[in-house]
């Protein structure tokens, strides 16, 4: 089960809205879609997770590059919307990369790495995407939450745990 919504930050505080991702197939998109959620140009946070198995946060600060934390690329990586996120960029690979196509991989979970892996030459194979957190671990300094309180959340409950921090708990629950 997938929850995604979007928090943005108004001279009032936050207003958060439930959101689609079923028309988002790039990260362009859901830029797109977060700008839209604050005509004056605010930070707005798109906040999306998979239960019990990851959670990633995109934030948008009015035209700069969308910043992307993944809380676990390979579980990501088995997902449609996690695939949004699970940029080149944010893998360390160069772009249209095609020895690590995330759809060509098959991670089930119980990949171990091996060091014989013909893969693993290039770059490629699952050690491509790691079962670990990528992206932006900075990318909620500014508004309360810390590297090491965002790498040491569980994907359980790190939206409502992120959302407590902001003082935004009571309207991501009103779109929960």
């Amino acid at each position: 089960m997938y929850f995604a919504a979007l928090l943005a930050r108004t001279e009032d505080g936050w207003e958060a809205s439930d959101t689609e991702l079923d028309d988002v197939e790039t990260l362009s998109d859901l830029a797109e879609l977060a700008r839209e959620a604050s005509p004056e140009d605010d930070t707005v946070l798109v906040l999306i997770e998979q239960e019990d198995a990851w959670f990633g946060v995109v934030r948008i600060d009015s035209e700069d590059d969308p910043r992307i934390y993944v809380s676990d690329a390979a579980a990501a990586a088995r997902s449609s919307y996690g695939e949004i996120l699970l940029t080149d960029e944010l893998l360390g690979r160069e772009p249209g990369d095609d020895s690590a196509d995330l759809d060509s991989l098959d991670l089930d979970g119980t990949e171990e790495p091996d060091g014989d892996s013909d893969d693993d030459e290039e770059g490629g194979g699952a050690d491509a995407v790691p079962h670990s957190p990528v992206g932006d671990s900075e990318i909620l300094d500014d508004l309360g939450v810390g590297m090491k309180e965002l790498k040491a959340l569980d994907a359980e409950d790190a939206l409502g745990a992120i959302a407590e921090a902001l003082g935004a708990s009571e309207v991501l629950e009103t779109v929960r």
